[in-house]
């Protein structure tokens, strides 16, 4: 699965280094095993240009965890842009077990809703299917000046996910989301994995 390279920091001037390495504009959020949602409590800082800019934002981002949230870290990734997000993964529902997912991504998951769900093991040509079955189609041509998304790289993402769930008895679920659409290839910029003994990020 494609991820976004990220370097994980306990200090301001580690992550102004990381920064460096890494190349401007980056991101930085915070990071621990018990904080599952960053965007909703403001944990994530977006387009940081310069090494004053990390400082201030990574020493914010400290300032903020609560003591509920145990050891924190500081997580630094590069800046990627995309004009579509998708959101992929597999959860385990109680009747039918460990299904995968794939859908319209980003803050707009839940209210745009577009989805769609297969049993495991994916079979030959379900993940395409899969796709296939979004109702949001035009996203996938290409769009605002992008060029279309290869489906055969979100298939890809698709079957890796399959294996994951069979093989690791012990996740109960992965969320990928968003996989942002950087020239037409998905990067996945985020992701909760749900494990037996808790949540680790």
């Amino acid at each position: 699965m494609p991820f976004a390279e990220e370097r994980i920091v306990s200090s301001p001037d580690e992550a102004i280094e990381a920064a460096e390495k890494i190349g401007y504009p980056c991101v930085a959020k915070l990071n621990g095993d018990r904080i599952a949602h960053k965007t909703e409590r403001g944990l994530v800082r977006l387009g940081l240009q310069s090494p004053e800019a990390v400082r201030d934002a990574v020493s914010d981002l400290f300032g903020a965890a609560r003591p509920e949230d145990g050891e924190v870290s500081v997580l630094v990734a590069p800046m990627l842009r995309g004009a579509r997000e998708l959101i992929a993964g597999f959860l385990t529902d109680e009747q039918f077990g460990k299904v995968v997912m794939i859908g319209v991504g980003g803050v707009l998951a839940e209210a745009i809703g577009d989805v769609a769900f297969r049993l495991l093991p994916l079979a030959s040509g379900d993940a395409e299917s899969m796709i296939d079955e979004l109702k949001t189609q035009s996203l996938f041509e290409e769009f605002r000046g992008e060029p279309a998304i290869n489906k055969d790289s979100v298939a890809i993402v698709l079957n890796a996910l399959s294996n994951v769930a069979i093989a690791e008895s012990n996740v109960l679920s992965v969320d990928l989301n968003p996989l942002i659409i950087v020239d037409g290839e998905p990067i996945a910029v985020d992701a909760l994995v749900e494990i037996l003994s808790g949540v680790s990020k």
